[in-house]
Parts: C-alpha cells; structure tokens; sequence
C-alpha cells in the first residue's frame, strides 16, 4: 500500500445533512481508494445536526456497490477537522462556503468535487512524487471566492433527498464517476471521462 508521500491523506467530505451524498462520497472514495492501493483516511460531516443514520435509499443504493453504510451516523462540521483535512471534498458550493467560514485557512484545500475534477483535469494530474499539497495548490492558483457564490450545476452535486430511489441510484453511479476520476488524477492513472455529469 502506498501512502501520500507525506503519510496517509486525510480526506473529509461534507454536505448538509451528512446522511447521504457525503455518506455515498466517503464510501466510494474509501473503496476507490484502497483500490488504488492508497493508505488513507476518508470521513464525513455535515453542516446541519448530528447522530442521525443514513437516509434508507442511500443504504439501499451504496449495498449495489457492495458496500454498506448502516452504521454511520451524522456528525456536525467541527472547525478541528478542517485544520487537519490534508483535502476537503464539498458537495456543493454552499459547503465550500461554510467550510471557509467555520476555517478561514481550508480555502486552499476545500473544493467542491465537481469544481475540484473540473480544475485538476486542467492544470493536469499529479506528478509522480509530488506532494498532495502541491498538486492542490496548483489546482488552486488563480481561484476566486466569488466564483463560488450562488449555486450552480457545473460545481453542485444535486440533493437526492426526499427524491424517489432513483434519483439516489443515479446520485450514486454520479458520484462514483467523479470519485473515479479524481482518484485517477491524483493517485494513480487518470480515467478519462467523455462528458461532465
């Protein structure tokens, strides 16, 4: 198994609820991961409450990709995590911004997963040897704070919640395609994706 370099990454995925599409990111991420042959370290948390189980169609739709979520519990964004975060994975816009906000000094290291594949493809993958903190700090330069205000669908992974379980189903094959591709940019062969989700 392969490290960072620098020791095992520390990944944290937020959303709001953290009952679901942080829940499914955590669990692909740490599947792809390993896959990788990456040692890591993948969490999550939300911005709103805390000890509540994942949503049932989140378990449901995770227990296709082999993996099961049924112990995980909701936990709140705490400002201690975001300092030790070597990556922290939005899945929208509005959870950069509270991210930010709870810890000024996470702006270099939060993206959202979208806005992070869409900005690593273009600066280009990792370099063998290069340090995590490197690599996001290119993906980094020239980021403004005002390009993430509002929302907006070329940055924001849509809210299954309250949907039918399709719309989880479909959640899930979204996010595994993106955490797929990062993955490939940033630890190992980078996997061509043909068209943005």
């Amino acid at each position: 198994m392969q490290t960072d370099g620098h020791g095992a990454p520390v990944v944290l995925v937020v959303c709001t609820a953290n009952r679901c599409r942080s829940v499914m990111t955590e669990a692909l991420l740490a599947r792809s991961l390993t896959a990788a042959g990456v040692t890591g370290w993948v969490h999550s948390a939300g911005t709103l409450g805390q000890g509540e189980p994942p949503s049932p169609e989140a378990v449901a739709a995770m227990a296709g990709y082999g993996l099961d979520v049924t112990r995980h519990r909701s936990r709140l964004l705490a400002a201690a995590e975001l300092r030790t975060a070597d990556l922290v994975l939005a899945m929208a816009r509005e959870h950069v911004r509270q991210a930010v906000v709870t810890e000024p000094a996470a702006w270099p290291r939060t993206f959202t997963l979208k806005e992070l594949l869409r900005r690593g493809q273009q600066a280009g993958p990792r370099m063998p040897g290069e340090p995590l903190a490197g690599w996001l700090a290119r993906v980094h330069a020239g980021r403004d704070h005002a390009a993430l205000l509002g929302d907006s669908p070329d940055d924001d992974v849509a809210d299954p919640i309250g949907g039918p379980a399709s719309a989880y189903v479909m959640t899930a094959a979204r996010l595994d395609h993106l955490v797929g591709g990062l993955v490939g940019l940033c630890w190992g062969r980078p996997r061509e994706l043909p068209s943005p989700l």
